[in-house]
């Protein structure tokens, strides 16, 4: 879920200079500290490149990137390289629930097999499928497995399916593994199940609907799903895995399709259309109107309310034993401050949004190299990727001090 440098954006610098005071300059020292650690922990584990904002009352006050988005031909990160933010995606998909939700079309107790009758053919020894509703499937409660198949981990496996008939195929093989709402377990195909039913009830491509309510309203016309269009490639980040017991960085396949699955993680967008996103999901209240018709505000703070416990799961990398699942998001805390968000793995990609809200502050990190097996890892286990996302905390905390 939730975590070249350049200078400070003069907004940043601003900021810091202003008579606003102490929280300021902590802010700025909790700041170098973490860019400090950000370039070392990317040298030494061979990450090949990084990009870092922070986004401050509505603004951009911090915008750093550092590496390279082609390392076999050196071309370096800057503002306008796109990432692939594979499961952040699943917060657009939370959304487009809610404004349907707001638009009376659904609401979120409703059974799933209402909008996806086919989901009634599944195995579920606990009882009525009907059971299933929305909400069990915003919050990974519904009982679902984790992967889109079940050989997920076998590199002979298909990447992912490109179409609804693959997985309807699949669901006399599909089984409920806990009582729905009894559990957390992170689940892909719950998120593509609402995939379907934002498509059905919109009669749109999932594609066209977020680009039409969400992507186009906030300003980011460099975001789209899947494959990239051909006046943005120049932009469009390679990617790459280091693995275990390997040492040395191998691309990763470049510019893939997300297929059916994309509802569950085929965003991929510059960080300053990111940056778009996050100051729409913070708020502001000088363009609460205007954020107000994408989604009206006490819904988005519906989605940051508790559903469940996510802290016997840790397949989000973030993720504490005191992390929640909220509908669409993970919510935790530190000892001083609320961090709402989610994070994103795919392809050799790896991304965080994490958000603290009562600081009004928002950060997003996204990698190009995912080292999952780096050699001479620290005991804990824990990927670079993770302990610089980690990290970030340290930027709200500052700013939460008395």
């Amino acid at each position: 879920m939730l975590r070249r440098c350049v200078a400070l954006c003069p907004i940043a610098a601003a900021l810091i200079a202003s008579p606003a005071a102490a929280d300021d300059r902590t802010f700025e020292a909790a700041l170098a500290d973490f860019r400090t650690f950000h370039r070392s922990e990317m040298q030494r584990s061979g990450i090949a490149g990084s990009s870092f904002y922070v986004v401050r009352d509505g603004a951009t006050v911090v915008a750093d990137h550092l590496g390279e988005q082609d390392a076999e031909a050196h071309v370096p990160v800057d503002a306008r390289t796109i990432y692939h933010w594979a499961s952040i995606t699943k917060t657009m998909t939370g959304i487009a629930i809610m404004q349907l939700r707001d638009r009376g079309l659904l609401k979120l107790d409703d059974p799933i097999v209402r909008y996806v009758p086919e989901l009634a053919r599944v195995h579920n020894s606990f009882g009525d499928t009907g059971a299933i509703t929305l909400r069990h499937l915003m919050s990974h409660s519904a009982g679902f497995r984790g992967g889109t198949w079940p050989w997920r981990d076998q590199e002979w496996q298909p990447f992912e399916p490109p179409g609804w008939a693959q997985l309807e195929a699949m669901l006399p093989y599909t089984d409920v593994q806990f009582r729905p709402g009894s559990r957390f377990r992170y689940s892909n195909p719950g998120i593509v199940y609402l995939g379907q039913v934002i498509e059905r009830l919109s009669g749109e491509d999932y594609e066209v609907y977020v680009d039409k309510n969400i992507l186009r309203p906030l300003g980011m016309h460099a975001s789209y799903f899947d494959r990239t269009p051909p006046h943005l490639l120049p932009h469009r980040s390679h990617s790459y895995y280091i693995r275990k017991g390997k040492g040395k960085r191998t691309p990763a396949p470049f510019d893939v399709e997300t297929g059916v699955t994309v509802s569950n993680g085929g965003l991929n967008a510059p960080l300053p259309d990111m940056a778009k996103y996050v100051a729409f999901l913070l708020g502001d209240p000088a363009r609460q109107g205007e954020y107000d018709l994408i989604l009206k505000r006490s819904s988005i703070d519906e989605m940051w309310q508790p559903q469940i416990s996510a802290g016997e799961d840790f397949t989000q990398g973030r993720m504490a034993r005191t992390t929640q699942s909220g509908l669409s998001f993970f919510i935790d805390r530190t000892n001083t401050v609320r961090i709402v968000g989610h994070n994103g793995d795919q392809n050799g990609f790896r991304a965080y949004l994490s958000l603290c809200p009562d600081q009004r502050v928002g950060s997003l990190l996204a990698f190009n190299t995912e080292t999952r097996g780096v050699e001479n890892a620290p005991a804990n286990r824990t990927m670079p990727e993770s302990r610089i996302a980690l990290a970030t905390d340290s930027l709200c905390e500052a700013l939460a001090k008395p």
